[in-house]
């Protein structure tokens, strides 16, 4: 009966790590496909899918790089400045928000959390005429500040920090710190914070993703080429001389990647320890 019972759980765990597996090479295939299209020429790539990388690599850089206006070193700067700001003003603001809603009980509380997640369903596309009336009144256009301000007002981190604080902030610490004589933002600062670097590292991921893919607000916004993101440049490579060069378009599209993988692979260890935290906690 023993024997039994352990043989189906051997086979239910193979089964588990089957379907990991399976997943795990679905989610890198496209990743991996893109990067050695980069290496391969566009009649090449025509021909079919190949995992075997090519040797175009360096005329495919020499195409790129003879491309009027476009500067990848540059663009990936335009991106970083707009994408770490960003993220750093989301994440901060986003969590003292959530914070406020969680720790402070004030009449309408309820309400404020409901109508922050409201906003939630509000398409930017919907917005985006009024807002840039908006920024053209304020002289605020071609800068970075209307694609860097905003992010202060991000729903998503704040729902998702303040389920993140039900489970993960005793109100037991932060009681005890305002016993002790701790002001609230200090508490905020040097406990709370702390307390949810997983959480931060995981919305850290999220948030700049998607401010470096961002391209229909930047498109608005930013006329002049020298202050291109790099989801921009790669849309120039729509032209007449770039459009059946797949190798190229490749090319910009895995430098375009490689920044969101060092920022994964910089934070996914605070994630790491916040599970392996998570599964010893009494």
């Amino acid at each position: 009966m023993m024997k039994s019972y352990s043989a189906r759980l051997g086979l239910k765990k193979t089964w588990v790590y089957v379907v990991c597996i399976f997943l795990s090479v679905l989610s890198i295939l496209p990743f991996l496909v893109m990067f050695v299209n980069a290496t391969r020429d566009n009649y090449a790539i025509q021909q079919g899918m190949s995992l075997i990388p090519g040797d175009m690599l360096q005329k495919n850089l020499e195409t790129l790089s003879q491309r009027q206006n476009f500067d990848v070193l540059g663009g990936m700067w335009n991106s970083l400045q707009i994408s770490s700001l960003s993220t750093v003003l989301a994440l901060y603001f986003g969590t003292l928000t959530a914070y406020g809603l969680f720790v402070y009980s004030f009449r309408g509380r309820q309400l404020a959390f409901s109508f922050i997640m409201a906003v939630m369903m509000i398409p930017t596309q919907v917005s985006i005429v009024g807002f840039y009336t908006f920024m053209f009144q304020l002289r605020l256009t071609n800068t970075y500040i209307p694609l860097i301000i905003p992010a202060i007002a991000s729903p998503t981190v704040v729902f998702f920090m303040r389920q993140y604080m039900m489970g993960g902030l005793p109100l037991e610490i932060v009681d005890a710190a305002r016993i002790d004589g701790c002001s609230e933002f200090r508490t905020f600062n040097t406990i709370a914070l702390p307390m949810m670097k997983p959480a931060l590292a995981t919305q850290a991921i999220f948030l700049f993703i998607a401010s470096w893919n961002r391209l229909f607000e930047p498109t608005m916004i930013i006329s002049s080429q020298s202050k291109y993101t790099m989801p921009m440049l790669v849309s120039l490579l729509k032209s007449d001389r770039f459009r059946t060069d797949y190798g190229t378009v490749y090319l910009a599209l895995s430098l375009t990647v490689l920044p969101l993988f060092v920022v994964y692979f910089a934070l996914s260890k605070y994630i790491i320890q916040g599970v392996a935290l998570g599964g010893v906690k009494e």
